[in-house]
């Protein structure tokens, strides 16, 4: 396992001050960190994120090198990326709470659909919970611990899966 630390060691306690910090480094920044940390990887990796880094995993599937993309709580419509189609050989995996109240649902549907449209494996999972990261224990507000086991046996299945094919 390979982690890009896109924000260079900087945490956040609210997505207000996170957010923020995105604004003042911007996409293209963040897009071009994310590709810079996976430049040393063979081909054929699976391109894995949270929330932004969804996005950053779907910038760098966009490139070619992935077998896999696995997002949770967040998907880019392509053209933000600056992409007309998805890659038929890049499989997909998202996972998104029912409640998230950062969720875009309109930009999860126009990546899915460009995504289907190509030809590609996509799987799509909502669990019925409220949290945007709520596969993150140290938010005790968001957390659930029975989601976010699931997500975990369907996202490293999804890894194996993507391990084996030719």
């Amino acid at each position: 396992m390979h982690v890009v630390d896109q924000y260079d060691g900087l945490v956040f306690d609210d997505y207000a001050e996170a957010g923020a910090h995105v604004e003042r480094v911007g996409f293209p920044a963040l897009m071009a960190a994310a590709l810079e940390g996976v430049a040393d990887l063979p081909d054929g990796f699976v391109a894995a994120g949270f929330s932004n880094g969804a996005g950053m995993a779907e910038h760098v599937a966009l490139q070619g090198r992935c077998a896999g993309v696995l997002m949770v709580s967040g998907a880019l419509p392509l053209a933000v990326l600056g992409a007309a189609a998805w890659p038929f050989a890049v499989r997909v995996q998202l996972h998104s709470a029912e409640g998230d109240p950062m969720r875009h649902r309109e930009w999860d549907e126009d990546f899915l659909a460009a995504a289907r449209a190509s030809g590609a494996p996509v799987e799509v999972f909502e669990y019925p919970v409220a949290g945007h990261l709520f596969t993150d224990p140290s938010l005790p507000g968001e957390h659930d611990a029975p989601a976010t086991e699931l997500l975990w046996t369907r996202a490293l299945a999804f890894c194996a899966a993507v391990e084996r094919q030719p």
